[in-house]
């Protein structure tokens, strides 16, 4: 910032963001209703090629909320409540309790006992080999749910009982209309967005050392266009109130901090090199003990 003062220009919420949630939404909700109809085979198959990439993006434009990014800073509570609402054709309650531990994972970035971004000591020392690796990108979705209760714990809040009512409501609502397999749809590509899915190469590709010495990288390949530029995500961490849709002109500014940076241009080549490379697991992750003073939302 000494260097370009200019870049605090960007630090502003993206009002972009709030017509492009609203358009997801809607194209899931014609989704569940088109895919009402159809035979099994083609639920499954359209609920991994459009839904995963609609239901991944999603949690992307959630992260961007979390951030404040839709309403700014001094509409704390409307971006909170947007979360909830950009949540709904994901199936599963996610957006209020994402925001409390991805504060954490920005102040504490691989904080032991803290950070829930980093693997717990069994994922490491049972996912060591390649096959066992394959099977943990595939089931990711669930350790990203169950690992906050097994490493931070944190008291329910009134926004999280909210965002779970409001979840539960909307999921009868599209069973009740439109059955099954349009819920089937809905919560498969969640799921299987979040698994073994391309997009999915970034929870690798952020914060995995491939090289050592190097606990951050960006990716600056075309699915940043599905993803809100969450792979620009060394500016990210430098810049959090910054929205992804300026991210691109941090490193275009500040071109002589990133450019020689260790940096990704394929997310699938991420997840190939992590089940084929033996010096790569779960474990290939910065720890740190924290000290001091710890504040948690």
């Amino acid at each position: 910032l000494a260097k370009h003062p200019e870049i605090k220009a960007l630090m502003k919420p993206d009002y972009n963001l709030i017509w492009v949630v609203v358009l997801m939404v809607l194209a899931q909700l014609t989704a569940f209703y088109l895919v009402k109809d159809l035979d099994w085979k083609w639920v499954i198959f359209w609920a991994y090629v459009f839904g995963s990439c609609i239901s991944h993006s999603m949690t992307l434009a959630i992260h961007e909320i979390s951030h404040n990014s839709a309403f700014g800073n001094s509409k704390a509570m409307w971006n909170r409540w947007f979360g909830i609402f950009a949540n709904l054709p994901l199936g599963l309650p996610y957006s209020i309790s994402f925001k409390r531990y991805h504060m954490d994972h920005h102040r504490y970035l691989g904080g032991d006992g803290i950070d829930v971004d980093i693997p717990t000591n069994f994922e490491g020392w049972f996912f060591c080999t390649r096959f066992r690796k394959f099977i943990w990108i595939v089931l990711q979705p669930f350790f990203y749910a169950i690992r906050p209760l097994c490493i931070n714990p944190k008291p329910i809040t009134r926004l999280e009982v909210i965002n779970l009512l409001a979840q539960l409501s909307f999921d009868v609502v599209i069973y009740y209309l439109w059955g099954v397999k349009s819920t089937f749809y809905m919560l498969a590509g969640s799921v299987l967005g979040l698994g073994l899915h391309p997009i999915s190469g970034h929870f690798i590709a952020e914060h995995y050392m491939f090289l050592k010495g190097h606990e951050t990288y960006s990716y600056y390949g075309p699915l940043n266009l599905l993803t809100f530029n969450v792979g620009y995500h060394n500016e990210h961490h430098d810049f959090p109130n910054i929205p992804g849709k300026s991210l691109p002109l941090v490193k275009k500014i500040a071109a002589e901090y990133y450019d020689n940076l260790p940096q990704y241009n394929s997310w699938i080549k991420v997840l190939y090199d992590f089940v084929m490379d033996d010096t790569i697991s779960p474990y290939s992750r910065m720890k740190r003990q924290l000290k001091g003073e710890v504040k948690q939302d």
